[in-house]
């Protein structure tokens, strides 16, 4: 095996393992941003529910069903994959000997592969429940608007 590929191999492994991560520290904060809009949509709606005009409550429901949905979504992104064909959950079906047997190849490329596919479902993930938290914010602002303009 060559330098060039060697060196290539270690960078786009490195790249590769750093984007999962990144992934889990987006969804992390966005599951935080959620559940601080749920709540103050939950602490404002107790007061105001019993003069929720009723197109407030379907557009404002609308909303919160999509932000709920985006949360779900977020979840998924960050649930582990323990049957997935590399990675920790490969090792841990192996016997000690085969772990060194298969230590003796470089499987980077594999590796690489594998873990792209992981990267590029939970960024999937991740931009579908971004989308969805921007559709949901739409339509609390306007249930605001709507209990606004009938106050």
């Amino acid at each position: 095996m060559n330098f060039t590929l060697v060196a290539g191999l270690s960078s786009a492994h490195a790249e590769v393992r750093a984007e999962i991560p990144r992934t889990d520290t987006k969804v992390a904060l966005l599951l935080a941003f959620i559940g601080g809009v749920l709540a103050g949509v939950g602490a404002l709606a107790k007061d105001v529910i019993p003069h929720l005009p009723a197109a407030a409550a379907v557009v404002g429901g609308a909303g919160v069903g999509l932000l709920i949905g985006a949360a779900g979504l977020l979840l998924r992104a960050v649930r582990p994959n323990l049957g997935g064909g590399g990675g920790f959950p490969h090792w841990a079906r192996l016997t000690p000997s085969e772990i060194s047997a298969e230590l003796e190849q470089d499987r980077r490329a594999q590796d690489i592969s594998a873990l792209s596919r992981i990267a590029v479902a939970k960024y999937l993930r991740l931009r579908w429940a971004v989308d969805l938290v921007c559709v949901g914010g739409v339509l609390l602002i306007a249930a605001a608007v709507i209990v606004g303009v009938g106050a």
